[in-house]
């Protein structure tokens, strides 16, 4: 819902970061590896309590995943890019729960399969969606540079970065914090399904 305007107001900062990468030979699948790596690595921080240094690798994580679209953009996009930058970006969603469950599985276990169950509605809708209107050759008017076209929602990356965001400066209220942001899922879940079925009737 939120990452439009937030886009907007980062682009030319992002935009300015990927020329001077492109400039030292930076490509963007090695952006959207190191991004995922780090991603990984903030999982197993929570999995050991360190959230605070976790939410640091979180944040520099998305940071990459935002600069390596910026930097295909400025030099050629792909189809691998834009598989790996999905497929990749997922896994991190994914990988981030699952941390906080085997951070402390007696609190947090079942919160985090609502949460990864959630996800799983949230992220199928996206790409089923986004196989059929490629089919179609419908694109994107509100997200023009993307590598296809798929539905928005309530919850979005903004949102989730906000909510791991939160998890990790208030990781004893992770179970409550889960059990919500998958309420929000579902309401994702349910539109994209209306909407995408409406667009594609």
């Amino acid at each position: 819902m939120l990452d439009r305007a937030l886009q907007q107001h980062i682009a030319p900062a992002i935009e300015r970061i990927a020329q001077g990468l492109v400039r030292r030979g930076v490509t963007a699948n090695q952006l959207t590896l190191v991004g995922f790596a780090i991603g990984i690595a903030a999982a197993v921080l929570i999995a050991l309590h360190l959230y605070q240094a976790a939410l640091a690798l979180i944040l520099l994580s998305r940071l990459c995943d935002g600069l390596d679209g910026a930097v295909a953009r400025i030099t050629r996009p792909t189809d691998v890019g834009g598989f790996l930058d999905i497929a990749l970006d997922f896994l991190f969603y994914a990988a981030i729960p699952l941390g906080f469950a085997f951070a402390d599985p007696a609190r947090n276990a079942l919160a985090a399969a609502t949460l990864l169950a959630a996800f799983a509605g949230t992220m199928s809708s996206f790409l089923a969606f986004a196989v059929l209107a490629a089919r179609r050759q419908m694109y994107s008017l509100d997200y023009p540079d993307k590598s296809f076209y798929f539905l928005g929602g309530l919850t979005e990356a903004t949102e989730t970065l906000a909510c791991f965001a939160a998890m990790c400066l208030w990781p004893q209220h992770f179970a409550l914090l889960a059990y919500g942001f998958a309420a929000l899922c579902a309401i994702t879940t349910l539109t994209r399904l209306w909407w995408g079925s409406r667009a594609l009737s």
